[in-house]
Order: C-alpha cells, then structure tokens, then sequence
C-alpha cells in the first residue's frame, strides 16, 4: 500500500494545522500509522502513533496535549490535528507505518516499522511555524 502525506504550510507561533495521510490500497486501520517529521540536520522523528486494530493512540513528548492523531476509514485518511504550534515544530511531516515504545509515563517513542511496505517516505509536508 501507499501514503502520502499533504497539508502543510506556514502558520504562525500557537497556531493550528491540519496534516492529512492519504492511504491507498488498504484502509487505514489495516496497520498502525504514524506521523513522523524531519528538520534540517535532524534525525527523523516520529510524534504519533495510531494502532490498527483497536485504534489505541500514542503521543510522543513533543506531542503529547498539542496534537491528535485519528483516522477516517471512509475517507482512507489519518489526520494530525496540530495546536499550539511552535517554531520548533517546523519540519517536513510525513506518515509511515509505526510501532511505539514506552517512554515515560504517558509518553512513547514513535518508531518506523521498517517490516511494512508503505511505499516509502514520499516528499512529505513542508511545516514552518513563523511570525
């Protein structure tokens, strides 16, 4: 199957932004997908998870209570509701299978499960978080 990744743009500090994975072979409850984004100089990072089956979500710290992760199946869509968004933030954002793992108490690292083809990274979203 295939995602792909649109909706960025520029916003400014504590603004709000939609991100949209589109899924193409498959709904996007046949696998756990996630949001990742990538900065210049950085490693890639993933900030959401959403499992497949039963739908159980996980956050990273830098996205825990600002971003939402959900999922249309009718409309093949993972969504990545962006709030209080901060410089920091400004990457290129792109969505990929995902597992996650444990990090703190509420927290999860959000990790690329490299054992599901999902056609690759594609050329993302561009995010910039500016005034």
């Amino acid at each position: 199957f295939q995602l792909q990744a649109s909706g960025g743009g520029l916003v400014q500090p504590g603004g709000s932004l939609r991100l949209t994975c589109a899924t193409s072979g498959v709904t996007p409850d046949h696998y756990a997908i996630g949001w990742f984004r990538q900065a210049p100089g950085n490693y890639r990072e993933g900030v959401a998870c959403i499992i497949n089956n039963p739908g159980n979500i996980y956050y990273s710290d830098s996205a825990m209570g600002r971003f939402t992760i959900s999922r249309d199946n009718d409309k093949n869509t993972v969504y990545l509701h962006m709030n209080n968004l901060k410089p920091e933030d400004s990457a290129v954002y792109y969505c990929g299978a995902c597992y996650v793992q444990a990090s703190g108490r509420d927290t999860y690292d959000v990790y690329v499960d490299t054992r599901i083809d999902f056609g690759g990274w594609g050329q993302g979203t561009q995010v910039t978080v500016s005034s």
